[in-house]
């Protein structure tokens, strides 16, 4: 796909890179030895759970807030979350004295909802799926007047998230192939940009899990579709990509290698390798890119880099996952 086409190029990710700099961290880059081992090449965890929120979402939703002009931060601003974006909002928001509403689905768990408040944004609880939520969202924007900063399908969330992207590539030159967690496509699409913008022959391949998995079936069918919602451990990636998406469904179509879909066990797996031998605390959705090395659904000629993207686990689930009690969420079969 041309550059000039896509709808954030790599010139919009360079410009956010120096619009958030300062304020998001350049996340840590470590070479994992034993699943270097197990695929015979590199292997890189681009630890991204390190960021101040416990998520990637920082970067995109800093960028967005500060594109924001003074009217429309002094609105306040309103978004649909399965969590990670909600705080990640709640916190850029309330560095530039601007009001966030968070409007999440009864699936999301309760330690996201609770941080959220606790950061001091306005929460709303609406129905059972990300759509519901944005349900809401869109009446608060006609009814209040508030500004939405949508969790992914959004050029200045792309471009912050690509910003990621940038830092892979910096730090791992040699990059052969990248393994992106996949929901709504924010993270996909701005790594995809990024990394193809300045390393052309690099495989950017999603990850997501079987069931639910909005952007998979959306690539599938060629347009946009809706999918119903189902709890997993990687409930981060839950959600639909809406069907009016303008930005990231043309960007993963057209940019993205392949799509693996990971088994509840498969991500367990991944939770559990992260902590037993990389020492990590990882949410499902981090997870999947370990999950699919250990499946061996991923093969590369070249150097890889799994992005852990989120640590915002409930402790007790990640717990019963590390003992082998739990492999799949709540209410999955």
């Amino acid at each position: 796909m041309s550059g000039k086409t896509l709808p954030v190029q790599l010139d919009d990710i360079l410009s956010a890179a120096i619009r958030i700099d300062g304020r998001v961290c350049r996340t840590p880059m470590v070479a994992s030895v034993v699943l270097s081992e197990r695929m015979g090449v590199p292997v890189h965890l681009k630890l991204e759970h390190h960021q101040a929120t416990g998520s990637f979402k920082l970067r995109g939703a800093t960028n967005a807030i500060l594109s924001l002009t003074r009217e429309e931060r002094a609105r306040g601003v309103v978004a649909a979350s399965t969590g990670n974006h909600g705080r990640a909002l709640a916190i850029a928001a309330s560095a530039e004295g601007a009001v966030a509403t968070i409007c999440m689905s009864s699936l999301v768990p309760e330690n996201k909802v609770a941080e959220i408040r606790r950061l001091g944004a306005r929460v709303r609880i609406i129905g059972r799926s990300q759509d519901e939520a944005q349900e809401e969202v869109d009446r608060l924007v006609a009814e209040e007047g508030l500004v939405m900063v949508p969790p992914f399908d959004h050029p200045a969330i792309v471009a912050g998230q690509g910003t990621l992207g940038l830092e892979i590539v910096e730090q791992v030159p040699e990059i052969g192939t990248v393994l992106v967690p996949l929901s709504g496509g924010g993270l996909a699409a701005g790594i995809a940009a990024a990394v193809k913008g300045l390393r052309p022959r690099a495989r950017v391949i999603g990850l997501t899990m079987e069931r639910g998995a909005a952007m998979k079936a959306s690539l599938d069918a060629g347009r946009p579709v809706l999918v119903e919602e189902v709890a997993s451990l990687a409930d981060s990636l839950g959600g639909g990509i809406g069907l009016d998406n303008r930005v990231t469904f043309a960007m993963c179509r057209d940019l993205l290698d392949d799509v693996v879909l990971l088994s509840e066990a498969e991500i367990a797996a991944g939770i559990a390798h992260a902590y037993s031998v990389e020492r990590e605390v990882v949410e499902g959705a981090a997870a999947v890119g370990i999950g699919a090395l250990l499946a061996g659904k991923v093969k590369s000629l070249g150097a890889i880099v799994a992005i852990l993207s989120g640590r915002n686990i409930d402790m007790e689930q990640h717990r019963q996952v590390i003992n082998g009690d739990a492999i799949h969420g709540k209410d999955a079969a």
